[in-house]
């Protein structure tokens, strides 16, 4: 599903405005949705008839919540409304809505908090563009201190849209209501977790909108990549489905690069090879059966290696060392499909240029990343480390390498040089465990062996990763992802309908 920044949601808005739908039939519609959500989770916080306090900012966000007020109350709730500033200041459909509310007003700086069962926030919503202070941020201090059940409209107050990052002080709220599309700030951390269970209601936006914006960020589900996925054809053979071979360093190194080989053959490479040097094949051997293994000392051993055109996939980086040998590796793959992770990234600490010069004749490349390889990488480069965001941030590195770029971490970016992204928001906490990113690089190449383009690719492999994660469940070692990658494979075949 596409992400909407709230310039981006504004201009859905002002198009759907334009297109004939008068502002106030879609304000009309969302404090309907946020009614609706309410009288759901009502049963759960024991609100049924009893106490709703909705607070109202000054602008859209608080003509929802007047909205919301009025059919909660016509529906038999007590409701008790406040209000961020003065009646008199309101301005246009948020105005016209707080005329329809015939209840008291009450002033929101000094608004009691006893005996409330469910608190609508429709203070500020995803477009605040500044830090809370003052009276705003004292009342979501309160509410926040006070941990009554939170439903947010749109986004909970203080959480900025188009970064997730928190202005000041924001809610946590334990469902939020949004409209037509999420936000980023919904999927980026911290802003998923104040938002809490999300749901987006159709108020009538015009699909067309989004023909209009030609939006680049998405969230990693299915649907965004699920078209290019490589299914096996019942004519097709393991030498169609490509031969990845995985780099190894020297001996005291080995586990990284066996989990990204076993990963990309479980992913569905047709053949995996493992090429390491003499020192570490007793070790490969003795704990591999369906991988081969070769013999490989230096960079001109891999290129003799390479002159075998059937080996059209590198993961390079995975316990591969540290240094210019692991540089001059990777300049003798650039004709390749690759994967770079790990120690190779960390051999180009300070040097992205070079890296991406290094990238430059590759057809497909992913570098995947974690925030400290990241910074490393970046460092010196202030148009990457200094974007506003996570997202940003990758789609300034992605830019930079030319190369999609896979930055790892709860809530992991994938971004490809032309600007498009993904946020994935499947990954449970339990996946952060030595070894996990070897698994995601060898997912990342068992894909992009069988020919899949490398954002989809990139993206894939994270909801993958996150989905076998969620499969081996809490206590899970990094092996484990591999095995559960099984049953995952199956649902999404089924979804496929490729079983």
């Amino acid at each position: 599903m596409e992400l909407l920044t709230p310039a981006e949601m504004a201009r859905a808005d002002a198009f759907t405005i334009a297109a004939g739908v008068p502002g106030a039939v879609l304000m009309e519609r969302a404090g309907q949705a946020v009614a609706g959500r309410a009288a759901q989770v009502a049963a759960q916080v024991a609100a049924a008839g009893g106490g709703v306090l909705v607070l109202c900012g000054p602008g859209n966000n608080g003509g929802d919540g007047f909205v919301a007020a009025r059919l909660l109350a016509e529906a038999g709730y007590r409701v008790r409304l406040a209000l961020l500033g003065t009646r008199d200041a309101l301005r246009g459909d948020a105005a016209f809505m707080a005329a329809r509310w015939t209840g008291p007003v009450e002033p929101a700086e000094a608004v009691a908090l006893d005996g409330v069962d469910l608190v609508i926030d429709a203070l500020f919503g995803a477009g605040l563009a500044r830090d809370l202070d003052g009276a705003a941020r004292a009342l979501v201090e309160r509410v926040n201190a006070a941990q009554l059940p939170v439903l947010a409209v749109d986004l909970p107050s203080g959480i900025d849209g188009a970064t997730g990052a928190v202005r000041g002080a924001a809610i946590r709220a334990r469902w939020s209501v949004t409209f037509f599309r999420p936000k980023p700030g919904h999927v980026l951390l911290p802003g998923r977790l104040h938002a809490g269970e999300v749901s987006v209601a159709d108020i009538g936006i015009l699909p067309a909108a989004l023909d209009a914006i030609a939006p680049r960020a998405f969230e990693n589900v299915p649907d965004l990549w699920a078209g290019l996925f490589p299914v096996p054809a019942p004519e097709g053979h393991k030498y169609s489905r490509g031969h990845l071979v995985a780099v190894s360093g020297p001996a005291q190194a080995t586990g990284a690069t066996r989990l990204s080989a076993r990963a990309a053959l479980r992913a569905g490479a047709g053949l995996v090879t493992v090429a390491c040097p003499a020192e570490a094949l007793p070790i490969h051997a003795a704990n591999l059966s369906a991988i081969m293994v070769r013999p490989v000392e230096d960079a001109v051993g891999l290129a003799h290696l390479l002159a075998d055109p059937r080996l059209t996939t590198l993961v390079l980086g995975p316990g591969l060392g540290v240094g210019e040998a692991a540089r001059a590796k990777l300049a003798v793959c650039g004709d390749r499909r690759l994967v770079i992770d790990a120690d190779l990234l960390t051999s180009f600490e300070g040097e992205a240029d070079a890296l991406a010069q290094a990238l430059a004749g590759a057809p497909a490349a992913v570098a995947t990343p974690h925030e400290g390889e990241f910074a490393r990488v970046f460092e010196g480069c202030p148009q990457v480390l200094e974007a506003p965001s996570r997202l940003e941030r990758a789609r300034a590195g992605a830019l930079l390498l030319g190369a999609t770029l896979l930055l790892k971490g709860p809530d992991t970016v994938v971004a490809s040089p032309d600007g498009r992204a993904s946020i994935a928001a499947n990954a449970p906490p339990w996946l952060a465990t030595a070894g996990a990113g070897d698994v995601l690089a060898g997912i990342v190449g068992g894909l992009l062996a069988q020919g899949m383009p490398p954002f989809e690719a990139a993206s894939a492999s994270v909801w993958l990763h996150g989905e076998a994660a969620r499969e081996a469940g809490p206590g899970l070692v990094a092996d484990d992802l591999i095995e559960a990658l099984r049953p995952v494979y199956r649902r999404l075949f089924a979804l496929l309908g490729a079983v």
